[in-house]
């Protein structure tokens, strides 16, 4: 982002522009952070803030580079510990280059509670780690003093807790505290009473909660509600009341009623009241008690720090027990107490010196979230203190001998600190196949280097897939890539910069999408090796698909994903949980057709609308064409076939679109000027005359009222920069199509107003139909029924082309163009822009903005650095337990929205078994087997199930092919057909997963599903 003109980077910062927008961009370029402490967690939010985009950052910290670093800070490598380096100046260059707009500055010099603190005062915002307490309270008060205050967090991690704490002054305003998009709502019906109650169109969710205030617009009858702005009391999901409007003229039809987002104050205490009267965030409402029970014992963590001037002793009982009291009298001085928690107390005692980098990573991303809140006053922060334990990773250690947690001098003595030694070999063998090297795949392999996850030397392995390459919009979250990658393979790019973090790891690149095309490749020989599934996918149907493999593989799968500021993450293990599929969302809403095309209500419908336009001119039309000239080579033999009337697939719209072909730039600007007259002057026409405003439906109500809004006609206005901007947009995309030329005076005003000035628009009459059906699908094209007089046209057409020469083989090919919305030079959103807002234009509804459009144009999900960061620590959490084979209670999926602040710690959905028969049962990982041969009959499949099983198939499917159903005809006799013929499968195949089914005890009860059985074709498969 460049300060100076405040102009935002687009190609960079264009998915992060969707979670901030640009007022809290442009303000975050303008502030100074300073960050203290470039350990494990320091780094984390030193990575996150500039991959965030601030004018400057000062990163200051006083200690050498350590071997112990080496498994912490992935900006650290051996080269640096063995020279000896300063930490700061380290990781310095490496923080910078993640973020040319960003100024990274460095600071070594000493500060204590002696220090003069008003070098800070040229910073918005001061950020602490691994500081004393003491020194925490006296910058803290410095900071709160200022005017206006210097916005203060403080954040650790003592081995398996964490905490984070903030005070922004004593009053922040928060201009947008959820960040969500203003609703809008249709309205049904507002009843004249007191108090008025508006229900919403077709008893849609109006998601709007009592105290919020609304506005109108386009109420017909009530019409004094326009413009005016009422308190709302939620009634029902679909109702609430908006106060009096019993003196109001009665409502009629039609209108819109838009949320109004209102800025919210926020009120903080300096740490030391905070420190007795701890607010705290409570994540696990299974223990809400644990945020003070954390809280009183890293405070006696801090007290025991500054009486020994160390931290307590790995596996020291003399130092648990000391830590122990101290939290008893810690806990005596807080306003609200919740009892001690022993357990807590020894594992924070045995475990503080040591750093556990998933926790480091989840609590980088939680705490920088509150940095860019700090700076922009977007989303609500904060308030005061996060809490956040791993207690449930060393748990099950708790038999494991002392000595598995001493320092043996490797880059993981501070992991060894916290889960021992005999878990870290566990997982330096872990093989491990992540699917996905986006912003989340990235965050993962640093964790897992840091981890030691996959080393050669143990037999270990790390998989990563991805077939992506790196454009510039991924350097401002996917921090393993520059901008010298762009271009590159995302997942060898990042596996070559995961061995620079650890060079011990055994990382596999491949390039290849992971589907149903790719089971020769990721086929069962190659789940059964792995140890573990990682998906870093950022789309449903892929993880469905992975979620298939881990379920028929019996592997457990890591799932995690961000929409903006809001993340989630699950745990899949075999024989415990349920799994992905286990649940489905709701299919997204597809919009009617007949809205489309006819009757849009909202500016998501024009966009999408113009999209369609976009792939029908420019992508599918050129595609049938070429296709169509790929099958018949000459015109000649197509020109003989039509006139011999014989049926040619798609050969009238090939015909029309080659009779129509532009040979120059010229022309194309006049297919640019015509279609502006079909889609925005006669489209609304036709309307009209087909449903005039007065048009009433059969019950007497106004067929133009809410949704549907009635068009106007817009007249060409070349002074108009939306309409030049559509013609310039569509001329660039036609001579795409076309092979064409052009130059920049081509594109000019002047040249642009002479062409089309020349244009000769055709005279319009309007048609008889319209489609109104709102279940009606888009017709096929190539598919639609020909007239004879259409027919004679098109044979005229061709006959002429065929006689002006030109029908040469550059005219019988065209170039489809594929919509990419990341190139603001192709043009491709300027015409979806354009087009859109014409559109919106002609039915009154408000436009759009580039960016907006673009984002649900190109269906973008909307990312930031901190939540992958988030999501990927959490991942890495649960890793471990799975490593450890833990049970089923210590296992956490998460659900969090950084921006309100929530976040959720829930137990993952424990695997639900269906019963068969008494005795019998199977659940989602349950899979029987059956062993064949060449010569086994159906019947014998049948008869070797129930052997095997105690009951009897009624119903056997492979696939979508049903090979035993009793009552279809013909089935009875394919009992004594072998499996071999029935199934036929290729010479490679071993077996196949069959569909069975069994009859319920009750009679006339449909038949019960059975779990897949594997049936081997030979017996030597076993």
């Amino acid at each position: 982002m460049a300060a100076d003109s405040m102009e935002i980077d687009d190609t960079l910062y264009s998915r992060q522009r969707y979670v901030l927008g640009d007022s809290a961009m442009q303000q975050m370029a303008q502030s100074h952070v300073f960050l203290s402490g470039m350990g494990g967690l320091g780094v984390e939010m030193a990575k996150n803030i500039v991959l965030a985009g601030v004018k400057a950052l000062t990163v200051h910290d006083t200690k050498k580079c350590e071997t112990w670093d080496l498994g912490t800070n992935f900006f650290i490598c051996e080269d640096d510990v063995q020279n000896q380096r300063k930490r700061v100046e380290t990781v310095y260059p490496r923080i910078a280059e993640l973020n040319p707009y960003v100024q990274v500055n460095i600071s070594t010099a000493p500060i204590d509670t002696t220090t003069d603190l008003s070098f800070l005062k040229q910073y918005q915002c001061v950020i602490l780690t691994e500081t004393r307490l003491s020194l925490q309270k006296k910058i803290n008060e410095f900071c709160h003093s200022q005017q206006p205050p210097i916005k203060f967090i403080s954040t650790d991690v003592y081995g398996i807790c964490s905490r984070v704490f903030c005070d922004f002054g004593d009053k922040f305003e928060v201009s947008d505290p959820t960040g969500e998009e203003p609703k809008e709502i249709f309205v049904q019906n507002i009843t004249q009473s007191n108090p008025g109650v508006v229900t919403c169109m077709d008893n849609r969710n109006h998601g709007l909660q009592s105290g919020q205030l609304v506005t109108f617009r386009e109420v017909n009858g009530m019409s004094e509600l326009n413009g005016t702005t009422r308190q709302i009391t939620a009634l029902s999901p679909y109702t609430f009341s908006i106060g009096d409007t019993s003196h109001l003229e009665a409502y009629t039809h039609g209108g819109i009623i838009v949320q109004i987002k209102s800025p919210k104050t926020f009120y903080f205490e300096k740490m030391e009241k905070q420190l007795s009267d701890p607010s705290c965030l409570i994540v696990d409402f299974s223990k809400p008690e644990a945020p003070l029970q954390i809280h009183a014992a890293l405070l006696a963590v801090d007290m025991f720090r500054e009486q020994h001037q160390r931290m307590p002793g790995i596996g020291c009982l003399q130092d648990a027990d000391l830590l122990l009291k101290l939290t008893e009298e810690v806990n005596k001085t807080l306003v609200n107490k919740a009892d001690v928690n022993e357990d807590l107390v020894k594992w924070v005692s045995r475990t503080a010196k040591g750093s556990l980098p998933p926790l480091a990573a989840a609590v980088g991303g939680i705490a920088s979230q509150e940095v860019l809140k700090a700076l922009t006053g977007k989303f609500a922060p904060l308030q005061q203190w996060f809490y956040f334990d791993a207690l449930e990773v060393v748990k099950a250690l708790e038999t494991t001998a002392c000595e598995e947690f001493f320092p043996r001098g490797d880059r993981y003595d501070a992991l060894r600190a916290c889960i021992g030694e005999t878990m870290c070999q566990k997982l330096h063998k872990l093989k491990v196949f992540i699917v996905g090297c986006g912003a989340i795949g990235c965050e993962m392999l640093k964790n897992f280097a840091l981890l030691g996850v996959g080393l050669g030397s143990s037999s270990g392995m790390i998989a990563v897939t991805d077939p992506d390459l790196i454009e510039k919009s991924n350097l401002n979250r996917q921090f393993l890539f520059r901008p010298h990658h762009i271009q590159k393979p995302k997942s060898c790019t990042a596996a070559a910069a995961t061995l620079e973090i650890n060079p011990q790891i055994k990382i596999d690149a491949h390039l290849n999408k992971v589907c149903p095309a790719t089971e020769n490749i990721y086929n069962d020989e190659f789940y059964t090796r792995l140890d573990v599934i990682v998906t870093a996918l950022d789309n449903v149907e892929a993880r469905r698909y992975v979620d298939s493999r881990s379920v028929s593989n019996q592997r457990p799968l890591l799932d995690s994903g961000t929409m903006g500021t809001k993340g989630h993450t699950e745990v899949i293990v075999p024989n415990l949980t349920e799994s992905y599929n286990s649940h489905r969302d709701p299919p997204e809403e597809e919009i009617p057709f007949c809205t489309l095309k006819s009757f849009p209500a909202v500016i998501e419908h024009t966009i999408q609308w113009a999209r369609d336009k976009f792939e029908s001119s420019f992508t599918h039309k050129p595609s049938i064409y070429n296709k169509f000239w790929q099958i018949y080579s000459s015109a000649e033999e197509v020109l003989q076939r039509m006139q011999a009337r014989e049926s040619l697939e798609g050969s009238f719209q090939v015909v029309k679109l080659l009779s129509r072909r532009p040979t120059h730039w010229s022309q194309c600007v006049t297919l640019a000027r015509l279609k502006f007259e079909k889609y925005f002057k006669r489209k609304a026409v036709q309307l009209l005359h087909s449903f005039p405003l007065d048009t009433r439906l059969k019950d007497g109500s106004l067929f133009w009222q809410s949704p549907k809004r009635p068009p106007s006609p817009i007249s060409f206005d070349m002074t108009d920069p939306l309409h030049f901007n559509f013609i310039v947009s569509a001329a660039r995309l036609f001579a795409s199509v076309y092979n064409i030329s052009y130059t920049g005076k081509d594109l000019s005003h002047e040249t642009i107003f002479q062409i089309v000035s020349d244009v000769k628009i055709p005279e319009y009459k309007p048609s008889e139909k319209i489609e109104t059906d709102e279940s009606a699908r888009k017709p096929d094209q190539t598919k639609l029924a020909v007239s004879s007089e259409e027919e004679r046209e098109a044979i005229s057409q061709l006959e002429k082309a065929i006689a002006a020469a030109a029908v040469t083989k550059d005219h019988l090919q065209m170039t489809p163009v594929s919509f990419e919305k990341d190139d603001d030079r192709n043009g491709h959103i300027d015409f979806i822009t354009a087009a859109s807002n014409l559109r919106a234009r002609m039915y009154n509804i408000e436009a759009a903005d580039r960016l907006k459009t673009k984002r649900i144009a190109g269906k973008i999900i909307p990312a930031i650095a901190t939540s992958t960061a988030a999501v990927s620590g959490l991942v890495g959490l649960e890793l471990i337990k799975v490593v450890g084979g833990f049970s089923f209670d210590s296992f956490k999926n998460c659900f969090f929205n950084l921006a309100i602040p929530i976040i959720v710690f829930t137990e993952t959905a424990e695997v639900k078994r269906t019963q068969i028969r008494d005795g019998i049962s199977f659940s989602i990982w349950d899979r029987w087997t059956i062993y064949g041969k060449e010569d086994l009959t159906l019947s014998d499949f049948i008869n070797a199930v129930r052997e095997k099983y105690g009951i009897e198939p009624t119903m056997v499917v492979h696939g979508v092919k049903m090979l035993y159903v009793p009552v279809m005809p013909g089935h009875n006799k394919r009992l004594k057909i072998t499996m071999q013929k029935l199934i036929k499968p290729s010479s490679e195949k071993r077996y196949v997963d069959l569909t069975v089914s069994f009859a319920s005890e009750t009679d006339g009860d449909e038949d019960l599903p059975g779990p897949p059985v594997r049936y081997y074709f030979c017996q030597d498969n076993n």
